[in-house]
Parts: C-alpha cells; structure tokens; sequence
C-alpha cells in the first residue's frame, strides 16, 4: 500500500498520468483509453500485472481482489497476473515474486504495478494510473523494493494517522466498486490487445503463405 496526496478531480495529460473517481459515469472509457496507451506501446512484449495487498485487511484487498477479478475475467496467453486473494503478493514475498518474474521472462516484461493507497479526504475513491514503479508500503512506512512501469492505484482511505488502524476499517463497499471499474477497464484493453496481436500474427504469416502456394508451378518465359 503506497501514500499518494496529489492532484485534484479527473485529470491526464499525454504522459498517461490520469486520476478518476469509481463513480465517475465515464470512468471505465476514460482508464480504458489510458490503459490502451500504455498496453498497445508494448509491443509484442508480455504483460505482467502485479497486484499488492493483503485480504487481511479491508483497504489493502484492493490489490488482490483486482488480480482475482481479472483472472476470472479471460484467459490472456500474453498476460500473467500475479496477486489474488489466494495467492497475494505482499511484504513477505514481494522480494522473491518480483524475481520469479524477472528470471522467467524471455526479455523485459512491461509491469502495471496494481496497490491500494491512502490520499486526502476528498481523494478517496479516486483511481490514477501513472508512469513510473510502484514504492508499495511507503504508506505504512515500510521499505519494499519499487517496481514497475506503470502504477495503477486505488485511494482507499485518508492518510496521516494510524495508517494499519485506517486500512483495516476501510470500507468493503468502495474497494469492491473501484475493483470493478479498474477490472472492467483492464478486460477491455486486453481484448483490444489480443485482437490487435491475433491480427498482426496473421498478417505476419501472409507471405509465407503466399510463397508456399507458387512452388511448384511452372513460370511462362516473357516475350
């Protein structure tokens, strides 16, 4: 879970930094085109997307009820998540999934970093998605490696004081409805990205194809 106190309402700018309120009626078009910038400049990259948190506490199950939604949602060959209810990512192992990450990708990954965060009061309920690693547990002044290219963050609840006492009586209500919004948007990209990558594979083997299909005939001399 990182702090986050900045910036006000719905904003982006062309660096993809975007701050949206769960019930904001555009919301889940407005982080689907943010999410599509960023998903579509990996290229034929993989996807990783790392959900933090803990189901043991109410404000920091943002993170893992994300993963868990967007694993029931579809089945993404180019996508991993890592993050559930059942199998967090957390303090204790966070060090060691990060490895498991590096060490069994075949090049660099692009990593959406998924956490809950603590903000203003006026901030809560609000989603930003931003460039730049995650520094989880910087909210509860814990030091954890940062991570990522992109962050995705869910302002929970108020910041400044008694920050595990806060998570802990966060509202069940706002971090189910904000998982939603951030699910919903994430699915739809991924599908647009699937499509995009199904297309170009086919477009890729045309050539070969159209190779395949003149061998063996006979070429009539000119003139």
């Amino acid at each position: 879970m990182r702090d986050n106190r900045r910036d006000e309402g719905r904003t982006s700018t062309p660096a993809t930094h975007l701050r949206v309120s769960f019930d904001d009626e555009m919301a889940v078009d407005v982080l689907t085109n943010h999410l599509d910038r960023i998903l579509l400049s990996a290229g034929q990259r993989r996807l990783v997307i790392v959900c933090v948190g803990t189901d043991r506490s109410t404000g920091d199950a943002f993170g893992p009820i994300v993963g868990s939604k967007l694993k029931r949602a579809g089945n993404w060959p180019f996508v991993e998540v890592y993050g559930t209810l059942d199998e967090p990512v957390h303090a204790v192992n966070l060090a060691q999934t990060l490895q498991e990450i590096y060490e069994t990708s075949r090049g660099k990954p692009l990593i959406l970093a998924v956490d809950a965060c603590l903000g203003k009061f006026d901030h809560v309920g609000q989603i930003m998605l931003e460039p730049g690693p995650l520094r989880p547990g910087a909210g509860v002044k814990k030091s954890l490696p940062a991570f990522g290219d992109y962050t995705l963050t869910g302002v929970v609840n108020v910041s400044g004081f008694m920050e595990y006492f806060v998570l802990q009586n966060t509202r069940l209500g706002i971090v189910m409805r904000m998982s939603e919004v951030v699910v919903a948007a994430l699915s739809r990209s991924l599908h647009k990205i699937a499509v995009q990558r199904s297309v170009l594979s086919d477009l890729s083997s045309v050539p070969s194809m159209e190779l395949a299909a003149t061998e063996g005939k006979d070429t009539m001399p000119a003139g």
